[in-house]
This record gives structure tokens, sequence and C-alpha cells, in this order.
């Protein structure tokens, strides 16, 4: 059934002539709660516009970053129809439909088909989902069924395949991102998070090159951009991370899809210190720095997460001053 599944798909994706629209940078959004823990909407709708306005093609939205694994079903469907709402109003400065992609990942692999449908009964342009870790490892054949049953249950919506084995423990191999990326054509990014990031970019490039995949498939860097200098340099096609600065990756992409590499670099070495003071475990640090960009009320992290002590804030906005001297942060930077 699975083979049949995925045959139909390869045709039907070759006569659409599909091309993903994953290039660019793509923002995974804070969920942002109130005080009290509900919540809030306003601050939510004001960071994708912000996120607009300052050069994103599209946000990702109840990802890890996004603490969906600290909210309910229905507190889910409320952010995704604001987002979807919101990103119809919203029109950024390159004049592009502005895309809304969804994390759907659950344990169970009917769960994530039925989450997936939900966000395209919504409106959501796309869904992001990644394999859950098992008590004895998936078979290359079970990562396969997981992803041609999403796309089986949600026709001609766009998958992006998040390999993160640092969260999940579950280690795709090369030839297997790009047998998923054949088999199921509506995969059509992968947002690699697999270290050594650059060797494995290079390496998916290499198989892509002998074997084209029936429909176009993008690769993005994640993990905070923490490598994104070395990714670029392999061939990547922009940003899907957390860094609260969208317009500083959407500078380094564009020097780097114009062939600029040394441009790109030097923005990247320059900004390298806020990323890695940005990358620290938890949400708490990426929520401050929404929160000193004007976007939140609160950079509150839902309960049990770990909000900032005192000194970690004061080194945060030394950090920010140091990489952005004189700046308002409040407005997209230039």
């Amino acid at each position: 059934m699975l083979r049949g599944v995925a045959r139909d798909l390869r045709r039907l994706s070759s006569s659409a002539g599909l091309t993903s629209f994953f290039k660019g940078v793509f923002p995974i959004m804070a969920t942002p709660f109130k005080a009290d823990e509900s919540l809030d909407i306003d601050g939510f709708k004001k960071s994708i516009a912000f996120m607009a306005a300052a050069g994103a093609q599209g946000v990702t939205i109840t990802g890890v970053l996004g603490e969906s694994n600290r909210m309910i079903d229905r507190e889910r469907e409320e952010l995704i129809a604001a987002a979807v709402e919101k990103a119809a109003a919203c029109t950024p400065p390159d004049g592009a439909r502005f895309r809304v992609c969804v994390g759907t990942s659950h344990t169970g692999t009917a769960a994530t088909v039925a989450l997936s449908q939900v966000a395209q009964r919504l409106g959501a342009d796309a869904v992001m989902v990644t394999p859950a870790k098992e008590p004895t490892p998936a078979t290359d054949e079970a990562l396969v069924a997981l992803y041609a049953r999403v796309a089986d249950g949600c026709p001609g919506l766009p998958i992006v395949l998040q390999d993160h084995p640092a969260s999940t423990q579950v280690h795709m191999s090369v030839p297997l991102l790009a047998r998923i990326v054949q088999q199921v054509p509506t995969v059509t990014c992968i947002k690699l998070e697999s270290l050594p990031t650059p060797a494995r970019i290079a390496a998916l490039r290499a198989l892509w090159a002998k074997d084209p995949p029936p429909a176009e498939c993008t690769i993005l860097t994640g993990l905070g951009a923490l490598y994104g200098g070395f990714d670029m340099e392999q061939g990547t096609d922009g940003f899907m991370t957390g860094f609260a600065f969208p317009e500083i990756l959407q500078a380094m992409n564009a020097r780097a899809q114009a062939g600029d590499m040394a441009g790109a670099h030097a923005l990247y070495a320059r900004y390298l210190p806020l990323m890695v003071f940005e990358q620290q475990p938890g949400v708490a640090v990426r929520k401050e720095l929404y929160r000193l960009r004007g976007l939140l009320g609160s950079g509150h992290v839902r309960h049990p997460g770990g909000n900032l002590s005192p000194a970690l804030k004061t080194a945060l906005a030394q950090q920010l001053a140091r990489s952005l001297p004189g700046v308002d942060v409040t407005k997209p930077l230039p």
C-alpha cells in the first residue's frame, strides 16, 4: 500500500511541477504566555507581523520553541487560526505571500496525521514533521511510512522533514533522507539539524546530483544558525530557526545566494556571539529577546520550563549592546 501511495504522489507532483516555497528565512515562533500562563494571542499576532516586516518569507509555529508539548489541542488550533489570519494580512517587503508552517509532530503516526489535517483545514501552508523516539529504533521503512501517511492524509500539503536527532534521538542516514524525498514528493523541504551539518548537506546534494528528486526540495539551516556560515557554503536555501533577528539571517542568505560568501561570513562572524548566547538550553533567552524587541509583554515560559534569572537577563542585555550598539531593536533592522 505504501508503494502505491508514494507512486501516486510522485505522479501527481511531476504532473503539477511542484516547486518548494521554502527559500529564505522562516523564523520558528515562540508562543507568548501571560503571567497566568494563558495564551497571549495579541502578542503572537504582533510577532508574526513583525517577522513579515523584517523580511521573513514565513513563520513556523507550534514547534519545540513554541512549547507545543505544553499546550492542549484547543490552544494549538487557536494559534494556527490566529497565525493564518495574521499572515493573510501581511505583505513582506518582497511582495510575496507570507507562509505559515505548523509543527505537527507526535509520538504516534495517526496523531501526527490528524494534527496535520487540522492544520490543513485551518489554512496552514505546510506542516513540519519529525520522527519520535521509540524503545527500539524505528526501521527505515517505518520512517518512510510516517511521511507517506502524512502525505496521504493531507493531499497536496507541503511537508518539512525536520532532522533533529538531538531532541528526538532518531538518527536518519543521508540515503534515508534522499529516499523519503524520492518516495514522498510533498516533502519539499528538509530542516537539516543533524551534525555535522555541512558534511551531511554536501552528501545529500551529491546524492541529488546523481538522482534528482521528483519534485523540488530545499534545505534550510536550523540549530539557531550556529553553523550557518558553514552550511551556506554547501548550498543551503535559507534558514528555519528561532534566532530572534531574522533580518540578520536574511542578509546572510542574500549574500550567499548572490555568491558573496565573504560577505555572508562577515555577517556570521559579527553576530555569532549573540547566536551562541541565544542557543542556551530552553526557550527563555529567545522569549526575553522577543520581549526586548517589543513583541511580547512577558517572556514567561510555561511551567515546568525555567525562566531567566536576573543575572542572565543582565548578561543578555550586555551582549545585545555589544552586538547591536545604539540600535533600536524594537524596529526591523535596516
